[in-house]
C-alpha cells in the first residue's frame, strides 16, 4: 500500500523532538519512571488572567464562527503595537500580521508561499528540526551554515555571504537559538543585515519565539534596521513566553506582499486559527506581563543549576546558553564506548542508551544539524532536573 502514499511523505524525515516524546510517553505507560527532557514545552500552566480571558470569550458567545482568516483585527493590531514598541519595528502595522496555528504553521506558510523549485534557503544551523524538512517539502534546498560549541554555535555573516548564490531566495534563523540557547547581539544582526541588503530578492526569517526568554538583556529585531523591514519576516507566538503551547497561536510580520500572500494560503489551507485562542493570546500580549518575566527568572535559575550538574560530569563539554531554556552538550567523548549491552557510535545511540539505562530523554543534536551534541530542555521542575542529571551522570560513567 506504500505506493498510495506520496514520495513527499515518504522522504520527510519525521520530528525528531516529537518523536523522542512520543518514545517517552510510551515507556511511561508501561510503568517506567521516564523523565523527559526532550520537548520544548514549559511546564509552567498557562497564566490565569489568559485562561479567565478564554472562558469569558465562551460566556460571551460571540467567537465560535469562523474567524478572519489573518486573525481578529484587535489582536493583529496588539501584535503590531508590540512590534512598533517593544521590537522597534516601526512600520508594522495590522495589516502586516497573519495570525496562524502556532508558529510551526506560520513558518510552513511563508516557505509555502516563497519557495519554488531548487530555490536555495541558508539555514544558521544548529537550526530547530522542522525548518529543513519545510523547505524541502516546498521544493526548496536546505542549505546550512554551522556555528560551533567555540563560536556559542552562532554562525557569522562572512559565512552567510560566502554561502549566498543566484538561487538563494531566503535566509532563516531563531534568536534566541532552538537548540542552543545563543542570541545574536546587534552588532551581530546588524552584520547580517548588511550583507542581505547587498543582495536583491533575498528574505530574511527571523524567528523570534523566545524572545522572552533572554538572559543577556534586550532582544533585538534585525526587521527593526534600516532597510530591513521590507526584507524582513519576524516569526513570534504565544507558545514559550507566555506557556501556551497546546493554545496553537502564532503570527508573522511581513511586508503587505507577503502577508497577503500568506494569508491567501492560509485561506486554502486552515482558515484562522481558533477563535477561544485568540482571545486568549490578546490577554497575553496586551495584558500583565509579570507571569512572562517570572517564568523567564525561573528559567535563569534553573540555567546555573544544570549547569553546575553539566559541568560536574566528566566528557562533557558546554558553552553557556543566553536565552531559551536548552543546554546543547558536545558529547562526542563517549563515542567508541561501550556499557550495558550498547555500544555508542554517535549522538543517536547515546540518546537511545540514557533512555533504555537512565531512563531519561534527550534528542539526538544530529536532528538540529550538529551530530556531535544532545540537547536537554530545563522546562522541567528542579527535583526532576536534579535527578535526570544525576541518572544521566550514573549512566554516562559507565560507559567504557
Amino acid at each position: 500500500m506504500n505506493s498510495i502514499l506520496s514520495d513527499r511523505i515518504i522522504n520527510m524525515e519525521e520530528s525528531a523532538t516529537l518523536a523522542m516524546a512520543k518514545k517517552a510517553r510510551e515507556l511511561k505507560s508501561q510503568g517506567i519512571d521516564i523523565i523527559s527532557l526532550s520537548l520544548g514545552e514549559p511546564d509552567f500552566k498557562t497564566p490565569k488572567h489568559i485562561q479567565e480571558a478564554a472562558k469569558a470569550a465562551i460566556d460571551e458567545g460571540k467567537y465560535f464562527s469562523y474567524p478572519p482568516v489573518a486573525g481578529y483585527q484587535d489582536l493583529r493590531e496588539a501584535i503590531a503595537k508590540k512590534l512598533r514598541e517593544e521590537n522597534q519595528i516601526a512600520d508594522a502595522k495590522a495589516e502586516n500580521i497573519v495570525v496562524s496555528t502556532g508558529a510551526k504553521h506560520s513558518i510552513a506558510n511563508v516557505f509555502m508561499c516563497m519557495i519554488n523549485e531548487g530555490d536555495e534557503v541558508i539555514i544558521f544551523s544548529p537550526y530547530w528540526v522542522s525548518y529543513a524538512e519545510i523547505i524541502k517539502l516546498a521544493g526548496g534546498v536546505p542549505v546550512l551554515i554551522e556555528g560551533t560549541l567555540e563560536n556559542n554555535f552562532k554562525a557569522t555573516a562572512a559565512q552567510l555571504e560566502a554561502a549566498i548564490t543566484p538561487r538563494t531566495k531566503a535566509v532563516i534563523y531563531s534568536s534566541p537559538c532552538n537548540p542552543t540557547g545563543s542570541v545574536f547581539s546587534k552588532e551581530e544582526l546588524e552584520a547580517i543585515a548588511a550583507v542581505i541588503l547587498k543582495h536583491d530578492n533575498i528574505m530574511v526569517i527571523a524567528d523570534e519565539i523566545y524572545e522572552l526568554i533572554n538572559f543577556v538583556g534586550k532582544n533585538y529585531s534585525i526587521g527593526s534596521f534600516p532597510g530591513m523591514f521590507d526584507r524582513t519576516i519576524t516569526v513570534n507566538g504565544f507558545s514559550k513566553g507566555y506557556a501556551m503551547t497546546g493554545w496553537r497561536v502564532g503570527y508573522i510580520c511581513a511586508p503587505l506582499f507577503i502577508a497577503k500572500a500568506v494569508e491567501k494560503m492560509q485561506g486554502q489551507f486552515t482558515s484562522g486559527g481558533t477563535g477561544i485562542a485568540q482571545r486568549a493570546a490578546l490577554a497575553g500580549i496586551s495584558g500583565d506581563q509579570t507571569p512572562s518575566k517570572e517564568m523567564a527568572e525561573a528559567y535563569f535559575r534553573r540555567r546555573a543549576l544544570v549547569l553546575d550538574l553539566l559541568q560536574d560530569i566528566p566528557g562533557i563539554k558546554t558553552h553557556v546558553p543566553e536565552g531559551a531554556f536548552y543546554f546543547f552538550p558536545d558529547v562526542t567523548a563517549f563515542f567508541g564506548k561501550s556499557a550495558h549491552g550498547h555500544t555508542i557510535k554517535d549522538a543517536d545511540d547515546l540518546c537511545l542508551y540514557l533512555l533504555d539505562i537512565a531512563n531519561v530523554s534527550l534528542v539526538t543534536g544530529a536532528a538540529f544539524g550538529a551530530p556531535e551534541c544532545v540537547r536537554l530542555s530545563y522546562a522541567a521542575s528542579d527535583e526532576e532536573l536534579v535527578e535526570a542529571l544525576k541518572r544521566i551522570k550514573k549512566a554516562l560513567g559507565d560507559l567504557a
